[in-house]
């Protein structure tokens, strides 16, 4: 199988692999070359292969799609850290991706906050303009 592994700005890495294994929602799961086409919604997690030389190889991804189709499997993901050390790479999914997505709540969070006062206040206008000229 060809994996490639795609983030915003460039292609992170393009390598035959033998073996794929990512983290779904819903667990761990593991493709093979023969296995059939398929679409899986990552989690921030540690992405498994095995190279042409049958090594294990490690990616830590944060959340992202997986398509495989046909001998391709593609990742696309807005980070990826490539490590030798598996609980290295485990500590930085812990560490840096699962805290941006924190971030990234209480920042969707806030801006409900504020685009439901602002959505108020528009209302609350037109509602003091409709007084005026009745």
């Amino acid at each position: 199988m060809r994996l490639t592994i795609m983030l915003p700005s460039h292609i992170f890495l393009d390598e035959d692999a033998a073996k794929v294994i990512a983290e779904a929602e819903n667990g761990q799961f593991c493709l093979l070359p023969r296995h059939a086409d398929f679409t899986a919604a990552l989690v921030p997690g540690i992405l498994a292969y095995w190279d042409r030389q049958g090594e294990e190889r490690w990616v830590a991804v944060d959340e992202g799609i997986l398509v495989k189709y046909g001998p391709e499997v593609r990742v696309a993901t807005r980070q990826a850290v490539l490590g030798l050390d598996r609980e290295d790479l485990r500590q930085t999914v812990d560490d840096v991706f699962r805290r941006l997505d924190e971030q990234e709540k209480k920042t969707r969070t806030a801006l409900a906050r504020m685009e439901a006062e602002f959505a108020r206040r528009i209302w609350e206008l037109g509602k003091d303009g409709a007084h005026r000229s009745g």
